[in-house]
């Protein structure tokens, strides 16, 4: 969305969720990638603004913001070296200090995941995320949340792909979605506990 156009809509959404006692996350940038099916090129992507994203928070009163300093949507993040705009980063942190941050398109695409997907059947080549470490720096920085659909979606399947290849006579979906959920559970603490080293924190 163009950005007034965004801070019109974004405030209305404000308004109506507030009175009703729920918070709201907003999104300034546009991530390169693919999400249900809409697909943005990397030229078509654009990077949040440092002043934009302090006027666009007084504008609106959301309660968090989604910036976009180089994240992407799916398992294809980079082709050549990982890359944050972390300067771009401080600056809106430090342009909205305390303000809580979020990061979407932020998933790892941990190799040993895609490998065991590949290993099971899967054809999943050249995928690559963001380094845990540049997750763990932004963490310091102001940002408080990030999306890891993708890393979410490759534990579930790698552990499917698993169970299914080595249980070949099974069909019961109560069987190999038991180890599945585990295996989400299995992610989802790691990234609070080793990633944003978030645990205990509520």
């Amino acid at each position: 969305l163009p950005f007034e156009e965004n801070v019109a809509l974004t405030k209305k959404v404000v308004e109506y969720a507030h009175a009703k006692g729920v918070v709201v996350e907003a999104e300034l940038g546009r991530l390169a990638g693919v999400e249900d099916d809409i697909k943005v090129s990397a030229q078509d992507s654009s990077y949040t603004d440092p002043e934009q994203a302090a006027e666009f928070v007084e504008r609106t009163g959301c309660d968090s913001l989604a910036i976009a300093i180089g994240t992407s949507h799916g398992a294809y993040k980079f082709k050549g070296e990982p890359k944050l705009d972390f300067e771009r980063l401080a600056k809106i942190a430090s342009l909205l200090p305390g303000f809580p941050l979020v990061l979407h398109g932020a998933s790892t695409v941990l190799p040993e995941f895609v490998a065991k997907c590949n290993q099971y059947g899967g054809e999943i080549k050249g995928a690559q995320g963001v380094p845990e470490e540049m997750l763990r720096k932004a963490g310091t920085m102001g940002v408080c949340k990030i999306n890891i659909d993708t890393d979410l979606r490759l534990a579930m399947t790698a552990s499917i792909r698993e169970y299914l290849a080595t249980n070949p006579a099974d069909f019961d979906p109560r069987q190999y979605l038991k180890p599945a959920r585990e295996a989400i559970k299995n992610m989802v603490k790691h990234k609070i506990r080793d990633v944003l080293n978030c645990s205990n924190t509520i």
